[in-house]
């Protein structure tokens, strides 16, 4: 159960609401105090005359037009309605459980002048599991999501049927589902239409969905990099605190660190005190860039994925709607909360180190498959080499090749380009959060592609290692015991247990690489197996990025 407050939301919880968790709206007598005294003092200063943007006045570039007050309430209900204006691609239900938390937890701080009523009807909504219909586009991110918050907004306060809500499996008509549960329609009040739709609470729920994904890939990163190491008789020399020590960047001491006890008791492994060394005789004294520098190349990303982590945990805990009301100052603020640039650049970069992470990767396996590179292990992974048509992994490494770049263009920035001068050069700046946080999913979700696959070339390696030392395929004992754990689990995920007689792959006819594939990225999209073997890691990962 997670209290919404206005404060104090995590993104391991807007994660766990995402995927159907329970919520309650606090009962902290001040915090209950706060949004009826916002509601009264607006109610009052709108029967005083007082004139206010968005209540007793049109929006952007019209907001030189008054409001009688006898329309107040219209002119709520009317925007909401004008704002249905998108359609296309919707967004998971994830997304959208995750942009109502939002948008309850930034009104819940008391200074929106929305009704305590209207605010349980996000408590009501979510733990029914009743899901509005919200569409991936029509925001500029500048007066917040307005477009996607009005679709939020439209179904809980119940302003027709043409808002639809999925629940208990079936798509409803908005008037059918409040009936299922209980409620009747609300009339907008004052300011209420305003308040749901004018914030950055869609941009920023998708975001914080798209980072608790990437602090759980960067983990999986790290042990596919383990379990190339080792199967590339690689040294773990270059993770020793001396050397990092000296170059104490965070990020880079933390991956060095890591590395250390991913690598720990690894039997393939060139250890510090030179135990293993025969594996690499006649061969280089250290190890290529790619592993060599990892901590130097993984240190900028765990950092910043670190900011990007703390950056949206402050967005998701703010007040990011216009105007907000200071009852104890009797002021009304005009203000600029809801514009989404937190969340648009730190989406920009947040899919800028998915791709770094996903290059480093490529260049790992490119060494695996290399004979000149991969120290006698078979061109390409081959598991049968007596088989003289057998061509091994070279179709996945393709499947890899073109992935990657597609994620690092998805790393270029979005929020530096197009402005639209909209609403009459009202949003004449916008960050374009929504569109940048929408390309992170996608980033996201192509990367659980990547580290499907790079987990299968890891295990096709790791096996053909054990087999060229032990005589076995099975390479559980030389593996070090945290990257074992994972190979078990991927072959948890394939249906599969490990054999001492055959890799993954030891004849290409034994398998379609998709099936391999689709149920290595069924299992990291559900955190299952691989994730689960990885705790420990992925704890130490969330932690890293709280400092």
């Amino acid at each position: 159960m997670i209290t919404i407050r206005g404060e104090g939301l995590t993104i391991a919880d807007i994660a766990a609401v995402a995927g159907g968790a329970k919520v309650k709206l606090t009962d902290d007598p001040d915090v209950v105090r706060r949004i009826h005294e916002s509601v009264d003092y607006l109610n009052r200063a709108v029967e005083s005359g007082e004139q206010i943007y968005g209540v007793t006045t049109l929006f952007g570039g019209m907001a030189d037009h008054i409001v009688p007050k006898d329309q107040v309430a219209e002119l709520q209900a009317s925007v909401m309605g004008n704002l249905k204006a998108s359609t296309g691609n919707r967004l998971s239900s994830a997304d959208v459980r995750a942009s109502m938390l939002l948008r309850a937890n930034s009104l819940m701080h008391g200074i929106s002048a929305l009704r305590l009523e209207v605010l349980q009807r996000f408590e009501t909504f979510l733990n029914a599991g009743a899901t509005p219909h919200v569409f991936e586009v029509g925001s500029i991110g500048a007066s917040g999501d307005l477009v996607p918050l009005a679709y939020v907004a439209g179904a809980i306060l119940g302003l027709g049927p043409k808002y639809l809500i999925d629940m208990g499996g079936e798509t409803l008509d908005g008037t059918t589902a409040l009936t299922r549960m209980g409620l009747k329609p609300i009339m907008p009040g004052a300011k209420e239409g305003l308040a749901l739709v004018n914030g950055t609470s869609v941009s920023a729920g998708i975001a914080a969905n798209c980072v608790y994904r990437a602090e759980g890939q960067l983990a999986v990163a790290m042990a596919a990099h383990a379990m190339l190491i080792q199967a590339l008789l690689g040294t773990d020399q270059s993770f020793h605190p001396f050397v990092h020590a000296h170059k104490p960047h965070a990020g880079q001491v933390w991956t060095a660190r890591e590395m250390l006890g991913l690598l720990k008791g690894g039997r393939m492994i060139l250890d510090e005190s030179g135990g293993n060394r025969s594996h690499r005789e006649g061969h280089l004294i250290q190890d290529r860039y790619s592993l060599r520098c990892l901590p130097q190349f993984f240190g900028p990303i765990v950092d910043g994925i670190a900011q990007v982590a703390r950056q949206i945990e402050v967005e998701a805990n703010s007040a990011t709607d216009n105007p907000l009301i200071d009852v104890p100052n009797k002021t009304v603020f005009h203000c600029g909360n809801f514009l989404g640039q937190y969340v648009g650049v730190a989406m920009d970069q947040l899919r800028y180190f998915i791709g770094l992470m996903a290059k480093h990767l490529d260049i790992q396996i490119a060494l695996t498959v290399s004979p000149e590179f991969n120290f006698g292990l078979a061109p390409s992974l081959v598991g049968n080499e007596n088989r003289p048509i057998n061509v091994g992994f070279k179709s996945l490494q393709l499947v890899c090749n073109s992935l990657m770049p597609l994620l690092t263009f998805h790393g270029n920035s979005i929020a530096d380009r197009f402005p639209t001068h909209a609403e009459q050069f009202n949003q004449n700046i916008n960050s374009q959060s929504l569109n940048s946080a929408t390309l992170a999913r996608r980033s996201a979700d192509l990367f659980d592609h990547y580290l499907a696959n790079a987990l299968l070339f890891a295990s096709q390696a790791a096996e053909l290692r054990a087999f060229k030392l032990d005589g076995t395929y099975d390479p559980r004992t030389m593996l070090s015991p945290p990257t074992a754990k994972v190979y078990e689990a991927v072959y948890a995920a394939l249906g599969r247990k490990p054999s001492k007689d055959r890799p993954i792959m030891f004849d290409d006819t034994d398998y379609y690489f998709e099936d391999l594939a689709a149920a290595l990225i069924a299992d990291l999209s559900t955190r299952n197996g691989v994730l689960k073997a990885l705790a420990p890691l992925v704890a130490s990962v969330e932690a890293h990025c709280r400092e």
